[in-house]
């Protein structure tokens, strides 16, 4: 028996799971945490092999890598900049990975949603997408009316911004990163400087020498097992963030413009990699 469109939209509202997943989030990304923690286990494990980890201390050497590397990479960003980087790290450590295909598949029902009932209909389903912003905000430029092209112009604006606040925190990094060594070396010069104005004096030769040496070390750990890495995740994370908010764009648009959900989810698989392209309709 052929089913009426009366029918049919009920039996769409009856089931409001298949016209808006309900969020899934990514698992919670403890790759950071875990790499970070063996390697600077294994480092410890291999100081300890070779004697007492008491030797491998010493205040003024850690100072002035520390100290140093963030006084010089405060001089170049402002303090805006710097006061956004701890929330930065944190994100970078500790959050939860996009989904992509997940987030595809939500932007096909809302295509779905809108196509069956009118823009109308997005509007009750905007408490389901509070995880996410700026698909609240997409959503609330198609209910309102906006044209496409205004729409593709504001979100691609505030994606912009965004990239751009993320890349700073990242850029920061990057530039701690490249000051740690160099802090390290100076940290060298400075220990064998009081080496070399005391060799008369015995006592103060090894406390010059641990400078000079544990500074090189500080500032090598620092940099390669801490700062570089945190940059390179939250570069990571931008772009799994700006090919979402790009899906999102995208799907804005479609919904704005009337167009089939099946053209939407085509188009939304030519922008996702392989294993993220999704099958709504199948």
């Amino acid at each position: 028996m052929a089913v009426s469109d009366t029918e049919r939209d009920i039996k769409v509202e009856a089931t409001p799971s298949r016209i808006l997943p309900d969020p899934v989030e990514g698992a919670r990304d403890g790759a950071t945490l875990f790499g970070l923690g063996v390697g600077l286990a294994l480092l410890v494990f291999a100081m300890l092999l070779g004697g007492s980890l008491a030797a491998y201390v010493d205040l003024p050497a850690f100072m002035m890598v520390v100290g140093g590397t963030a006084a010089v990479t405060s001089i170049s960003f402002g303090i805006d900049d710097l006061k956004r980087l701890p929330s930065a790290i944190a994100t970078a450590t500790m959050r939860k990975v996009p989904v992509a295909h997940h987030a595809a598949s939500r932007l096909v029902a809302l295509a779905e949603a809108a196509r069956r009932q009118g823009f109308l209909a997005l509007e009750d389903l905007l408490p389901k997408l509070k995880d996410d912003r700026f698909l609240v905000k997409a959503v609330a430029f198609v209910v309102d009316n906006t044209p496409p092209d205004e729409i593709e112009r504001q979100l691609r604006a505030e994606l912009s911004a965004t990239l751009v606040r993320h890349r700073i925190a990242g850029d920061m990094l990057r530039r701690a990163g490249e000051v740690a060594p160099a802090m390290g070396l100076i940290g060298t010069l400075v220990g064998l400087v009081q080496m070399l104005s005391n060799l008369n004096n015995p006592t103060t030769i090894g406390p010059a020498m641990a400078v000079a040496i544990l500074a090189t070390l500080y500032g090598a750990v620092l940099a390669n097992m801490v700062l570089l890495p945190l940059a390179a995740k939250l570069d990571r994370n931008n772009h799994a963030e700006a090919l979402i908010h790009n899906l999102t764009i995208l799907a804005a648009n479609s919904i704005a413009r009337q167009e089939s959900p099946r053209r939407l989810e085509v188009m939304l698989n030519g922008i996702l990699p392989p294993a993220e392209r999704i099958s709504y309709f199948d």
